[in-house]
């Protein structure tokens, strides 16, 4: 199995070390990417709701980087620091993926990186 790194400029770069996706043959694995502004490299003022759009952007960003798009994604999974926001990031999500929708998980977490309230990881089909 082959794995090429997938990197683009525009989303956030990694802030460790870490790919910002892997490519195989067949599949794309995205790290988790949280509301950076790939522009500043910062977590901009705003919403879950702000924030959750800027994460699938740049989901989006990696997915065409890797040669595929959101569209073939196959599981999602979705780390929040307040689970009570789930029906907002739902509301979000809806807007960038369709039927049949990938897998899911939302899961509460305690914190993550750089204070960020959301963190977004996918598996896509290529």
């Amino acid at each position: 199995m082959t794995r090429t790194p997938i990197h683009t400029d525009k989303a956030p770069a990694a802030i460790g070390p870490y790919s910002q996706a892997i490519a195989t043959e067949a599949l794309l694995f995205t790290s988790g990417t949280i509301p950076i502004d790939p522009q500043t490299g910062k977590i901009p003022e705003g919403s879950i709701e702000d924030h959750a759009h800027l994460v699938f952007r740049n989901l989006t960003a990696l997915a065409e980087a890797g040669g595929t798009s959101l569209a073939k994604a196959v599981k999602v999974t979705v780390f929040l620091t307040d689970i009570g926001n789930f029906q907002r990031v739902n509301g979000v999500y809806a807007q960038y993926f369709s039927a049949p929708y990938p897998a899911r998980s939302a899961i509460q977490v305690a914190a993550l990186p750089l204070g960020a309230a959301i963190e977004v990881e996918a598996i896509i089909a290529r």
